[in-house]
């Protein structure tokens, strides 16, 4: 008959009665008169009584939290506990199935025993003697709460000597006998503000979820180092599977929610901030931790994925390698380079800074160490996240020359190198200053990479300042769009968001410059680009040395923008078309663009450069036949005059590119002389590495700069890295 009573659920609302039925008539209220009524005094659900129940059974990480006292841990912790939890769940269910056979359902729901004077139900029947329950619950409940006065204080003091949590540090001491006296008397506090509470109904759910976050998160752990296969991770219970983790987290996470949805979202609050305070402030221990296990095994599969394929232009970003100077400290020579590759890493991606000392490897690792720590120090201060490396070699050219080869891994390897100038060069009685330089612009090129030198590094912003004005770019050769994208990003940082972007193109005599300036805009507005556009008229032998050699290359500029001229419907489907049908010329005429150096000494040095220019011309002319067969008569023009160029003497070469350097130099100091910043193309160095036409290179980038106070020089990589699609 009790069981049959006692089998449904009688769950009420605060302040509802205790009744035989549901009948509202019985249960309600119902503004009468309470007389010896008994009634809820909160409201029951299945959950809220598995969150009261739960905290009785939280006994399975004892043996854990005193592994430290036990002789063999390993085989007594797994006996222990299964033992443990086959006993209680056996006494816990007989205890529940004994009460529902032989306690009245109305009896049984008398939480405090109101109905019989404030008695325990269970010591009424007890044989001989009420007391003898009353002494048994008085003696569990002081065994239990001694049994965490034990384990409690010695998992603080555990968690205090391991330095994970940095505050908790003065609770590491222990006693002359070796008792944890300071964790204890914390855990007597803490449990004074419990008892305080009143009522231990609402401690038992809070409770209950760290209870559970416990034991989820031992699961968790256990799971993920079985499935990275972590070489360490040996468990000696030949029964586990990671399955039965990943089922008892899943466990562990119904209960919390089902128990008590808004305490589960508090626990788990205070939990991540715990978790955040120890990555941020705790000390790194040799045991490691989970998460580095599966952010390492993210980083493999990302980085395999990025194996697949070069991105596409939409996705492209500059990935930079900082080529930095070391003083004779160890110091990096200028910051300020620090500081632009942070603003331009505005738009994310990777940045890895190297440097190269002079000497042997064995001797000098410790120097290298050194440098590195300082390396690290400088990006630290500069705010530039990524990573840093130092080699040691016997020279410094080959040492750059392998560091651009090899730098990155798989699919992160960077596309733009960061160089400084050799501010010193004509002062050096070494040659090797420029030389250097030179060789590493060479490099670069022959890597396929993008290439910036900033000029004036030392007057740049700090990531901290914010400048206000123009950033002017030069547009005098198409080098992949580069010139175009690399304003834009540095506008996503602070310190230049509050600069406009000015284009400056050069046009020759015979051009619309018009026309090319509408052409422009339209191009800029397919971009999405934000942009004055101003065109400047030279003559054609002012310029004659910066585009002697890519004469192509400007006629291909020159094309795309007559292309441009469509109708709006269709241009917005065109231009990445243009770009791509001129790209491929590009990427051929680039291996063949340099510098144009004066004629050699020797005859034979005249006749072998003729005729290497002449077979270069003869290819440009070929392939501009071929892949613009309509282009205007001055393009066919101007590649005619340029294909019969005499060979010119030593001395006229010198004065032709001087003369190009200052005019363009008048021309750029005085659109652009109150610029935050002048970005502009690069020309090629000469490919004949002598020491003549390397100093005469040199001084042309010197006479074109020269009263800019911030000048980046740009030079492509070979590949368009802008398009009109989003």
């Amino acid at each position: 008959h009790f069981y049959s009573n006692n089998i449904q659920d009688s769950f009420l609302e605060l302040g509802q009665f205790i009744a035989q039925g549901k009948d509202p008539d019985e249960i309600e209220p119902l503004d009468r008169p309470v007389y010896n009524q008994v009634f809820a005094d909160i409201t029951t659900t299945f959950t809220i009584l598995i969150g009261i129940f739960f905290p009785s059974v939280t006994g399975i990480m004892a043996g854990s939290n005193r592994s430290g006292d036990l002789a063999d841990a390993q085989k007594s912790i797994p006996i222990g506990t299964i033992c443990a939890i086959l006993t209680t769940s056996t006494v816990y269910l007989s205890a529940v199935l004994l009460f529902a056979g032989t306690v009245d359902n109305l009896l049984l729901r008398d939480k405090f025993g109101q109905s019989i004077g404030g008695k325990l139900v269970v010591a009424n029947i007890a044989w001989p003697n009420q007391w003898v329950i009353l002494i048994g619950s008085f003696l569990s409940t002081l065994g239990a709460g001694l049994q965490s006065l034990t384990g409690a204080p010695r998992l603080l003091q555990a968690i205090a000597k391991d330095g994970i949590i940095p505050f908790l540090s003065p609770f590491a001491v222990s006693s002359s006998r070796g008792e944890p006296t300071r964790a204890l008397v914390l855990t007597i506090l803490i449990c004074q503000c419990g008892i305080l509470l009143g009522n231990v109904d609402y401690l038992a759910p809070l409770l209950s979820m760290f209870f559970l976050m416990c034991y989820g998160f031992v699961n968790l752990a256990c799971a993920l180092q079985t499935l990275l296969r972590t070489p360490n991770w040996r468990p000696r219970f030949k029964y586990y599977h990671w399955s039965l983790s990943f089922f008892g987290l899943s466990l562990c996470i119904a209960v919390m929610f089902m128990t008590s949805w808004y305490y589960a979202l508090l626990a788990m609050g205070m939990a991540g901030c715990i978790y955040k305070y120890i990555e941020y402030r705790g000390a790194e221990k040799e045991w490691g931790d989970g998460i580095r296990g599966l952010a390492l095994s993210a980083a493999r599969y990302s980085l395999l994925r990025l194996e697949e394929g070069p991105p596409h232009t939409k996705n492209w970003r500059p990935q930079i390698l900082i080529l930095s100077k070391l003083t004779s400290d160890l110091v990096p020579k200028y910051r300020k380079l620090f500081a632009f590759a942070s603003q331009l890493k505005a738009g994310k991606g990777l940045t890895v800074c190297v440097s190269v000392i002079r000497g042997d490897y064995t001797r000098g690792v410790g120097e290298a160490l050194a440098a590195k720590q300082s390396l690290r120090r400088t990006m630290d201060d500069e705010k530039v996240k990524g990573f840093v490396d130092v080699l040691v070699t016997h020279n410094i050219t080959d040492g750059l020359s392998h560091l651009i080869q090899t730098t990155g891994l798989g699919g992160m390897k960077p596309n733009t190198v960061i160089l400084g100038w050799p501010y010193g060069w004509r002062q050096s009685e070494d040659d090797k200053t420029w030389q250097v330089f030179l060789q590493t612009v060479r490099n670069v090129a022959a890597a396929r990479m993008a290439l910036l030198v900033p000029k004036g590094i030392n007057f740049f912003p700090d990531s901290s300042e914010k400048v206000v004005g123009n950033i002017d770019i030069w547009w005098i050769v198409h080098d992949g769009g580069l010139l175009m994208l690399l304003p834009f990003l540095l506008k996503q940082h602070r310190t230049w968001k509050n600069c406009r972007m000015r284009i400056f193109t050069v046009a020759q005599m015979e051009d619309n410059s018009i026309q090319m300036k509408k052409d422009l805009k339209m191009f800029l507005y397919h971009l999405r680009i934000e942009a004055e556009v101003e065109v400047v008229e030279m003559m054609d032998s002012d310029i004659s040395a910066y585009t002697y050699e890519r004469t192509l290359m400007m006629e291909q500029r020159n094309q795309m923008l007559r292309e441009l001229r469509l109708n709006k419907k269709e241009s917005l489907g065109v231009v990445q078309a243009i770009v791509d049908h001129h790209h491929n010329a590009d990427v051929k005429t680039a291996t063949k663009v340099r510098f144009q150096e004066p004629g050699k000494d020797t005859k034979e040095g005249k006749d072998g450069e003729k005729e290497d220019a002449d077979e270069s011309h003869d290819e440009e002319n070929k392939e501009q036949s071929e892949e613009n067969p309509n282009s205007t008569k001055s393009g066919g023009e101007g590649s005619e005059k340029s294909k019969k160029m005499p060979a010119i003497t030593p001395d006229e070469g010198n004065v032709r590119r001087m003369h190009t350097a200052v005019k363009l130099n008048e021309v750029i100091v005085n659109k652009s002389h109150e610029a935050q910043l002048v970005i502009l193309n690069l020309p090629g160095p000469p490919r004949d590495t002598k020491l003549e036409r390397e100093s005469n290179y040199m001084e042309f980038l010197e006479v074109l700069t020269e009263g800019l106070e911030r000048v980046l020089m740009v030079r492509g990589g070979g590949r368009e890295v802008i398009t009109i699609y989003s």
